[in-house]
């Protein structure tokens, strides 16, 4: 079969590449190694029928205020996906038994800081106001293939809109460290910790270089935007954007490996799957695939792209991740205080010391004390993912090393995932509890995935690391996933990679395979 462009992938990146070059005209298949789409957006019923529990991703903010839904929106509504807003977005719990939230109201918010600190309301309220001043700018230059005229054209915008002064601040920002950012904004400990745990969504510790943006960014857009999960589950996404697919005349092969990409005098013409099929691609190659994956795997090494492929086979990855998905006969009943249990995010990350101690923990191979938890509490939004009055419980359990060397705390003597998993589980279940009391005995079922679980899960996440690839300053923008390779080309004519892999790197936001997809069609 010939077709104009090959997609290795169904993860969202590479759905969202195809389906804006099936818009364009171009004939497209989508081949995938797994029997479901999704990559790590993925939505099933891991513990007892009727709890549908996000396997990976839950938060879907970025996807709904991503280029690509906005011009493909009305085509992806119509196949299905809905969205449920959450107006409690995230909030941290801390060691002495409170909590502080960030909700759509920004009164509400303000109230909870100034009881804390009538200082930090302020600058709250000024930094507000500064995102809804830097938001269409750095948005701009986040959603820009980089580097490109447009990124310039960005950039070039900025400075004519809001001058010379407003840049340098904002460089500052790109490179700043979580702390140094916040110490210099907030004196409260406890607003500190509550922005500085999105860092720990990526593989930013507090005094890691370039750290500031996302913390930043997430906070500022929680409170001005809002959060969203799927209705229903996060594949809502995946789904939507399959029927619109075929809609439009593309095929989806699942359960169809790809043996090797295909390529003759130095171009990619197509793929092999390893059932022996071959799929010709008169235009693109997309690999919606970790490059490591790539080249050495798919595509032989060749003395040619010697420096290229060094760079890849250097390529670090983030730290490992593991998921614990509880079925519930009721919401967590945080110590904190009932109020907790309305929001989408809750962080067990209590202070700035915590996060530095479990990222150098980790980055040493050991298993932390204290890993940092993010727990999800998608029925609380949206009811519909568990029978009536029951709840679903996402927790995503960070950082962790993707080998093992030991254990921080002298407790685990094993030195695989396999065997450590449960007890390890067990460790984040135990510091869990000591915030929501009683959660164990709320529990029906529960379904547990180790750094190593998630690789076999999804052959992308190296090591667990759900990144796929670290996000730091050495690795990101204009040098990712290497430098002169970060508009997604490649040393082989016809092959393209987009994916979490490439800039703009990790998240929801459909944004490398929608910018691939226009460099290519338009």
């Amino acid at each position: 079969m010939s077709y104009d462009a090959v997609v290795i992938g169904a993860g969202h990146n590479g759905l969202a590449a195809a389906v804006r070059l099936a818009e364009k005209g171009w004939s497209v298949a989508v081949v995938e190694a797994r029997e479901e789409a999704g990559g790590a957006v993925k939505t099933r019923e891991l513990t007892l029928p009727g709890f549908r529990h996000d396997l990976c991703a839950m938060n879907l903010s970025m996807f709904a205020g991503s280029a690509f839904f906005a011009a493909h929106k009305e085509a992806l509504l119509a196949q299905g996906l809905g969205f449920a807003p959450a107006q409690d977005c995230f909030a941290s719990v801390f060691r002495d038994g409170t909590y502080f939230g960030v909700s759509t109201s920004l009164d509400k918010t303000i109230a909870g800081i100034a009881a804390l600190s009538p200082a930090d309301a302020r600058a709250w309220r000024d930094l507000v106001a500064r995102f809804e001043i830097d938001a269409p700018h750095i948005l701009a230059l986040l959603g820009s293939p980089m580097p490109s005229i447009t990124a310039a054209k960005a950039v070039w915008k900025a400075w004519r809109e809001r001058g010379t002064g407003w840049l340098f601040e904002t460089l500052r920002l790109f490179l700043a460290s979580p702390r140094d950012f916040l110490d210099a904004r907030f004196s409260h400990p406890k607003i500190k910790a509550m922005m500085a745990a999105w860092g720990l969504h990526l593989d930013f510790a507090p005094d890691v270089a370039g750290g500031a943006l996302f913390p930043y960014l997430e906070s500022m857009a929680c409170q001005t935007f809002g959060m969203v999960i799927g209705k229903g589950g996060a594949d809502t996404i995946v789904n939507a954007m399959t029927r619109a697919l075929k809609a439009r005349g593309a095929v989806l092969i699942l359960g169809a490996p790809v043996a090797r990409v295909d390529v003759s005098s130095g171009r990619a013409g197509g793929v092999t799957l390893a059932d022996g099929r071959r799929l010709e691609a008169r235009r693109a190659v997309i690999a919606n695939v970790h490059p490591k994956l790539v080249f050495g795997t798919l595509i032989a090494s060749d003395p040619a792209r010697r420096s290229f492929e060094r760079d890849i086979s250097s390529f670090r990855a983030g730290p490992g991740t593991m998921m614990i998905h509880l079925a519930l006969d009721d919401l967590p009943n945080w110590s904190a205080g009932a109020a907790v249990r309305s929001f989408a995010y809750v962080h067990v990350a209590p202070d700035l010391e915590m996060m530095s101690r479990v990222y150098s923990e980790a980055s040493a191979g050991l298993l932390p004390v204290e890993p940092a938890l993010v727990v999800g509490q998608p029925t609380a939004i949206d009811p519909s993912r568990a029978p009536e009055g029951k709840h679903v419980l996402w927790i995503q359990v960070r950082l962790l090393p993707a080998n093992i060397r030991g254990d921080a705390k002298g407790e685990i003597q094993a030195t695989n995932w396999d065997d450590a998993k449960q007890a390890y589980a067990e460790r984040a279940l135990d510091i869990l509890e000591s915030y929501a009391p009683g959660l164990r005995g709320l529990a029906l079922a529960r379904a547990i995935y180790s750094p190593l679980d998630l690789e076999r899960e999804n052959p992308n996440l190296i090591g667990g690391d759900n990144l796929s690839g670290s996000h730091h300053l050495d690795q990101n923008f204009f040098l990712r996933p290497a430098a002169g390779y970060s508009r997604y080309r490649t040393p082989v004519k016809g092959l393209y990679l987009c994916g979490a892999s490439t800039w703009p790197g990790a998240g929801t936001g459909a944004g490398s395979g929608f910018m691939l997809a226009k460099m290519l069609a338009g």
